[in-house]
């Protein structure tokens, strides 16, 4: 398949009831950014190949038009992902980008869009045009302009945008809503890539930037603000943790000059700790009471609080540490070993995520050479896929041991999506389904 077609026809429904998704649901399934548990682990049933290449092992391969580095999702039968496809159009005015953005727009219009396919065969089951937009800035060269990955409930599908609209659909690809929160000024024009959060009834929207900086709180059923509140920040590519704590949920936020923690119900600031290094990226991560954040962009940053314990209303610092961690990738925790690359180099670090103590350091990815995307595990193996196609697999314990290099004729900047006996590979051309194939024998 070259080219997806588009549903022409959109379908304005109310939405219902906030949905709970049970346990067995979100361990069977990949419904949001970095997996089930938001730590780049795959639920515990999964036991996908360890051997693929362009001839092995691929149940299916299907070209995406357009641009897209943003991962796939993955609920039930369906694989949902979003991209940008530029058209020859021009828009009716024309485009003046911020006199301080380094970078500048086409001048053309996009149709951002959002697919769904079939799992396990890769046919299109719908795609929907969510809107029609010239965008204002450029992006970084190495970035797309559908960078954030979706998020479902299970019931309903939430994509964000970002400038260009932040969208709720069916699952049967029918739009619900459509929120315009104006245009994001990006530091250096380098575009915007932060995954939308769904927090019992509402959707949490980072809207970290070079202006003025918030988080937004939209109601799920119908998009209208439930809360915003002005942050002093400048732009962040982190997407933010939901993590309940006795009666409250808590909103937690990645940020330059304070880590943050917002109440879900009201937005009231419930703590602020010590910064990060500019343009934080990576994810935070919890383990148990404690949450784990990190950044390593001029500086290196990485640091454990504890949600139980205060210190002048700020978390005690359990472990702090200041070399080798990631610029891009987000980290990886599994059986309270906490993984991370440096910077976005093949040099891979594993700490113990409950006293910061190493268990190796600085160990080179052999065969890698640099990463965007984020590593992934299942109970027993892990998984490092480069910006050059190649995924180095190692077991999951304590001692460094490869189990395998596989190499695909592909750029991948977004991460791998585990499923039962799926990974799902999202490159710039394509999206591919590695499953375990059945060898013809010869008669």
């Amino acid at each position: 398949m070259s080219r997806i077609p588009f549903l022409s026809t959109v379908v304005f429904l109310t939405l219902g009831s906030a949905v709970l998704i049970g346990q067995d649901d979100v361990a069977s399934n990949w419904h949001q950014w970095r997996g089930p548990a938001v730590n780049g682990m795959a639920g515990g049933s999964a036991n996908p190949p360890t051997r693929w290449s362009e001839s092995e092992n691929v149940a299916w391969k299907v070209a995406i038009e357009g641009e897209g580095s943003s991962t796939p999702i993955i609920w039930q039968d369906r694989v949902y992902l979003v991209t940008a496809v530029e058209t020859d159009q021009q828009p009716s005015e024309k485009i003046v980008p911020h006199p301080e953005t380094k970078t500048s727009p086409t001048g053309n219009v996009f149709d951002f869009k959002a697919h769904c396919l079939n799992r396990d065969t890769g046919e299109v089951i719908w795609s929907n045009t969510l809107v029609s937009a010239a965008p204002h800035e450029g992006r970084h060269p190495s970035t797309s302009y559908a960078s954030a990955s979706p998020t479902t409930d299970g019931e309903h599908l939430f994509v964000s945008f970002g400038s260009y609209g932040i969208f709720c659909l069916t699952l049967d690809g029918e739009k619900v809503w459509g929120k315009d929160l104006g245009d994001m000024r990006t530091r250096r024009g380098w575009g915007e890539a932060v995954s939308p959060v769904i927090a019992d009834d509402k959707l949490i929207v980072m809207w970290d930037q070079e202006d003025q900086s918030r988080i937004y709180a939209l109601t799920k059923a119908d998009g209208s603000v439930a809360w915003q509140v002005d942050r002093d920040e400048p732009t962040t590519w982190a997407t933010p943790l939901i993590v309940k704590r006795d009666s409250q949920t808590q909103v937690i936020a990645a940020g330059t000059n304070h880590i943050r923690s917002y109440a879900l119900s009201s937005g009231e600031l419930v703590w602020e700790s010590e910064p990060l290094t500019i343009n934080a990226i990576p994810c935070p991560v919890l383990d148990g009471d404690n949450v784990v954040l990190m950044s390593g962009y001029r500086g290196n940053v990485a640091v454990s609080l504890n949600l139980n314990a205060k210190v002048e209303n700020s978390p005690e610092v359990n472990w702090r540490l200041n070399r080798d961690t990631p610029y891009v990738p987000s980290p990886l925790l599994t059986q309270d070993r906490l993984y991370f690359t440096k910077s976005n180099d093949a040099i891979l670090s594993c700490v113990d995520v409950k006293t910061g103590e190493p268990v190796f350091e600085r160990r080179r990815l052999p065969g890698l050479r640099s990463f965007y995307g984020s590593p992934v595990a299942t109970d027993s193996k892990i998984f490092f896929t480069s910006r050059q196609g190649k995924t180095l697999i190692i077991e999951n314990s304590d001692q460094f041991q490869v189990v395998e290099t596989n190499a695909l004729d592909a750029e991948v900047d977004a991460s791998l999506a585990i499923v039962g006996e799926q990974i799902f590979i999202r490159s710039k051309t394509h999206l591919y389904c590695i499953a375990k194939q059945e060898v013809e024998k010869q008669p």
